[in-house]
């Protein structure tokens, strides 16, 4: 639904839009609830994903639209808080949560604020962009799809059994569809995604950070509690509150980050965040079960630090390089990236921490509960270095921005 938006964004006006949204998201949370089986939940999570893929690229564009350039850096910051911070604040809600209550409870809380949000929008939004009505083009829609769940697919399937030729069969597929939706994009008067922004060198930039920051910091929510939980024996609730202090420094810290990004720029915020980021991930990629867990709290929230200074200012410096009419585009493809690397960073990080300590027990001559537990240690040291190494790169590549020139951003109109 991501690459989608902008079409959509310039389709139907944006209270239709946000409405339609949430009755999906709606009407997913139901199913979802109400599953008794495991393929009627996953089904009632992909109707939710209808809404949900829509949701970022319509409050940032809104939010865009109706503020002036020099505050863009500060509601970026609002904006990214809200998606950034979301996913990190879940596994400690769901924590607690899942201490006193079932899992049908995660979804049947959502259902009173999802009906709240569609009353509200019903009564006071109206539409913040231009309406051009674009006519879908459905062979752009085929190949976007197709290619997004075929890298997906290509990943989720390392270290799965699935023969090594298999997945780079699904990856080059993927590939190639990607590479025939581009082509047909460059081809269209209207475009469905006007991937023409990837011209700009700076944007393009962004768009690979925007891509490694997700992968990292998407796969911590997913890996700590795995740590904590399995590695030692806490509760959902005690591992949440270890999670806590991260995300509240994120919270603030993101917001600020953006209007600091108004004041000087991004050329020192954003490789300073990823120098952050790199630091805390190769003390991560060190601890052992003896590491006190306040240590690798204390770690993770220097992690979110780093991501919090570079997040929003990256992606306003990236959405800075383009016109007016190409921003709901810019919007589109830096949120198809945070999904993308949401989803391909998940697999790969648990698969390397599955395949590390798959390697630790198979050379251990002790086959126990403790060598388990050391095992876990030892993939989770694994990932969390393969992390630190892909941020590192990234922070090298962020160097390029000293090198672009200081002006103003392009105009809100062409």
């Amino acid at each position: 639904m991501v690459p989608t938006s902008a079409f959509l964004l310039h389709r139907f006006s944006t209270k239709h839009l946000y409405i339609g949204a949430m009755a999906f998201f709606l009407a997913g949370t139901v199913i979802a609830a109400g599953a008794g089986s495991f393929p009627l939940l996953l089904t009632g999570r992909m109707v939710q994903a209808i809404g949900t893929g829509l949701l970022a690229p319509i409050m940032i564009n809104t939010a865009l639209a109706i503020y002036p350039r020099e505050k863009h850096g500060l509601v970026m910051g609002i904006c990214t808080c809200v998606i950034l911070v979301g996913p990190s604040v879940s596994p400690i809600v769901a924590g607690v949560v899942l201490q006193y209550f079932s899992w049908r409870t995660l979804f049947i809380m959502l259902l009173p604020f999802t009906l709240l949000c569609i009353a509200a929008a019903a009564r006071v939004m109206g539409s913040a962009l231009e309406l051009t009505h674009p006519r879908l083009d459905g062979p752009s829609v085929l190949g976007s799809s197709l290619g997004f769940a075929l890298l997906v697919g290509g990943m989720s399937s390392i270290g799965s059994g699935l023969p090594g030729a298999a997945t780079i069969l699904l990856f080059a597929a993927g590939l190639l569809s990607l590479w025939l939706f581009g082509r047909r994009q460059l081809r269209l008067q209207q475009p469905m995604l006007d991937i023409r922004a990837f011209q700009k060198p700076y944007f393009s930039l962004g768009a690979v950070l925007v891509l490694t920051i997700q992968m990292d910091q998407f796969s911590l929510n997913i890996l700590l509690p795995l740590l904590f939980e399995e590695g030692q024996g806490l509760s959902s609730l005690s591992s949440a509150l270890l999670l806590l202090p991260a995300v509240l420094i994120c919270s603030v810290m993101t917001v600020a980050a953006g209007k600091l990004y108004d004041q000087v720029g991004g050329k020192v915020l954003i490789p300073l965040g990823l120098l952050v980021m790199t630091v805390g991930l190769a003390l991560l990629g060190q601890v052992q079960p003896g590491t006190a867990l306040n240590q690798v709290a204390l770690l993770n929230t220097l992690i979110y630090f780093g991501i919090s200074l570079a997040w929003s200012p990256n992606q306003s410096n990236a959405l800075r390089q383009l016109p007016g009419r190409r921003q709901a585009d810019g919007v589109a493809i830096l949120n198809t990236l945070i999904q993308l690397g949401s989803a391909i960073g998940t697999p790969l990080f648990v698969g390397l921490l599955s395949s590390g300590q798959s390697r630790y027990l198979k050379n251990s001559a002790e086959q126990s509960a403790a060598a388990t537990v050391a095992g876990l240690y030892a993939g989770f040291r694994l990932s969390v270095r393969v992390g630190a190494a892909i941020i590192a790169a990234a922070l090298l590549l962020s160097l390029a921005l000293w090198r672009e020139k200081a002006g103003k951003p392009q105009p809100a109109v062409l």
